[in-house]
C-alpha cells in the first residue's frame, strides 16, 4: 500500500501525503476537530446577528489559518494546489 509521509510538524493540523491520493491532506487532532465542531454548533445557535457574525468570521480566520500553512507547505514541497 505505501507509506504515509508527514510533511508538516506534527501539530493540531499537520500536512500528510496518503499512498494513492495525488494530492496531500491535512489531519486535524481529535480534539482540534471536536472544538471546531462544538464552535460551529454555537454559531448555529447564536440568535444575535452581530455575535453570529463575529463568531463566524473568527472560525473563518481560523480555518484560513490551516490553509495557508497547507499552500505554504505545498510550496516548499514543489507540490502544486489542487484548486
Amino acid at each position: 500500500m505505501g507509506n504515509v509521509k508527514l510533511l508538516s510538524p506534527p501539530a493540531n493540523y499537520a500536512v500528510v501525503h496518503l499512498p494513492g491520493r495525488a494530492f496531500p491532506g491535512v489531519v486535524f487532532q481529535g480534539d482540534s476537530l471536536h472544538a471546531l465542531i462544538a464552535d460551529i454548533r454555537e454559531v448555529a445557535g447564536e440568535t444575535d446577528p452581530e455575535e453570529r457574525d463575529f463568531a463566524l468570521k473568527d472560525i473563518i480566520e481560523r480555518l484560513e489559518t490551516v490553509q495557508q500553512h497547507y499552500e505554504a507547505v505545498l510550496g516548499k514541497e514543489g507540490i502544486p494546489r489542487p484548486y
